[in-house]
């Protein structure tokens, strides 16, 4: 099975599984062959994501970025102070998370224990 992101404005608005059948040619997956077939079927901007995480980055998710320059699916950030790893496409603290349970406290700009 294969997952297509539809996209709206560089958004993420749903996430659907798409049969092996309708996204391969002579047996080899093709990213552009399920996209034109959730377009076919129903209409709209679709790209391929991996639940793995094999291709662009991140498993899209509803109201992810799909950043095209990038080629990745990025999640909304989650603090006005975290950055964006260019590596990875994830968000990352100002601040290492220590090891263990912790909260973040944007007003702090620090980790607060569990």
């Amino acid at each position: 099975m294969a997952h297509f992101a539809e996209i709206i404005n560089g958004v993420v608005a749903r996430v659907i599984v798409v049969s092996n059948a309708d996204t391969a040619s002579n047996g080899v997956e093709d990213g552009a062959i399920g996209a034109a077939f959730c377009a076919n079927l129903l209409g709209g901007e679709w790209v391929q994501t991996s639940y793995n995480n094999n291709i662009r980055f991140n498993y899209a998710g509803v109201g992810f970025t799909f950043d095209a320059v990038r080629d990745a699916f990025i999640a909304p950030k989650p603090y006005p102070s975290w950055v964006l790893d260019e590596a990875t496409c994830t968000w990352d603290a100002p601040v290492p998370r220590p090891a263990g349970q912790w909260r973040w406290d944007e007003a702090t700009l620090s980790w607060v224990a569990l």
